[in-house]
């Protein structure tokens, strides 16, 4: 093998920055790309990548699969590199529609351009509206509106990314996500890490809750990802 054909492989297994997208209220993510898979980071953390989607599809399929018969509204909290979006729409039937609220316009910009192999025909399915908003504000105004809100916003439930974020995820902005909720609704909540006490807040504000582990990877034992699942109690 040449030097030269050594030297280009390496190059491309090199992360390379695509992009910044500025942060409403400060703070910035960075597009990162390595040979096919792309990353999009926080202060050097990586938020979510290409290679790795399972946990963010689950957020949409175990939601979905727990609702009943009819047509159905579902709100994406963060838009991403859609697969949340695109497990909700696989699992959902023709006549339902997916809201996704997304706060950074740059992500929207990715969606696409960059990214667009990731969203195929996500964003033209007719069941999608995409609202360039922050989705407190969209659970706010959408009181009884929603069978499903799927939360994926920040790192957990917490303001790490966007310090805004916290109003989500305390007690009355937990509230605010059971008063957007239909009979029968489900919220949704992913994270990075497992958080007892937002257990806690969940059934403080009315709601059954069930965290689910997801390993981040399948060939190993890792705390992995939780997902929240809160029903509200009649």
């Amino acid at each position: 093998m040449s030097t030269n054909y050594v030297e280009a492989d390496a190059e491309r297994e090199r992360p390379h920055l695509v992009d910044v997208a500025p942060i409403p209220g400060g703070g910035e993510l960075k597009l990162m790309r390595r040979g096919e898979d792309y990353a999009i980071l926080f202060c050097g953390d990586e938020l979510m990548g290409s290679q790795v989607r399972h946990s963010e599809e689950a957020l949409a399929s175990i939601a979905c699969a727990r609702l009943g018969p009819g047509p159905k509204r579902v709100l994406v909290g963060g838009l991403g590199m859609g697969f949340t979006l695109g497990a909700a729409l696989k699992a959902l039937p023709d006549d339902a529609e997916v809201v996704v609220a997304e706060l950074v316009p740059k992500v929207v910009e990715w969606a696409g351009g960059t990214l667009s192999h990731l969203f195929g025909d996500y964003l033209v399915d007719p069941r999608t509206t995409l609202e360039l908003a922050d989705v407190h504000d969209v659970i706010v105004r959408e009181v009884g509106g929603f069978d499903a809100i799927l939360l994926d916003v920040d790192n957990g439930p917490d303001g790490m990314i966007y310090l805004a974020n916290e109003r989500l995820y305390c007690n009355w902005g937990l509230r605010a996500a059971r008063a957007a909720l239909r009979p029968g609704g489900i919220l949704a909540v992913w994270s990075g890490y497992s958080d007892p006490d937002f257990t806690d807040r969940l059934e403080k504000a009315g709601f059954e809750t069930q965290a689910i582990n997801i390993q981040a990877y399948s060939d190993e034992e890792d705390e992995g990802y939780t997902i929240w699942m809160a029903s509200p109690r009649p």
